[in-house]
């Protein structure tokens, strides 16, 4: 673990990050879904990734964020907004990627990229945030519980 004075700058993501968030987003998948769910297509990064990261890097709705130390991507977060229904009459910002490499944990970059997120989500007139976490993933639903997030809904699922 680095120390905790290792300042990553986070910022918006530009067209010649899109390798970075493809790799970035590779480790994630590969660490969280493919220690925790059979179901999930690791892959899916490296084949539908970049073309994803495009498509959302000038939408307004999506938010695609690197964080960078000595101009290396160490890690990303790609949140949305979205109206409220019928139902739930409430602009809704979710939490949908976030990935620190490991050699930089602990060093407040995850806690940045989350503020930015939840700053930007403010600015976009959403009164709600989520995120969902693996339930086997402990140290995840303590970061975002730490991060200011608490629980909402329990999906539970069966194999058929």
């Amino acid at each position: 673990m680095s120390d905790h004075h290792d300042q990553a700058v986070v910022r918006r993501a530009r067209p010649e990050d899109i390798p970075a968030l493809v790799a970035s987003s590779a480790a994630l998948f590969a660490e969280d879904a493919g220690t925790r769910d059979a179901t999930v297509d690791i892959n899916w990064p490296l084949a539908q990734g970049a073309e994803r990261f495009a498509s959302g890097i000038d939408d307004p709705a999506r938010l695609s964020l690197v964080a960078e130390r000595d101009e290396e991507v160490i890690g990303h977060l790609v949140g949305t907004v979205a109206d409220g229904s019928a139902m739930r009459p409430v602009k809704l910002a979710t939490l949908h990627s976030l990935y620190v490499r490991p050699a930089h944990r602990g060093t407040l970059t995850g806690a940045r990229l989350v503020a930015a997120f939840l700053d930007w989500a403010r600015e976009q007139g959403a009164q709600l945030a989520e995120v969902t976490a693996y339930a086997a993933n402990a140290d995840a639903i303590r970061f975002y519980e730490r991060n200011g997030f608490g629980p909402h809904t329990l999906t539970l699922g069966r194999s058929l």
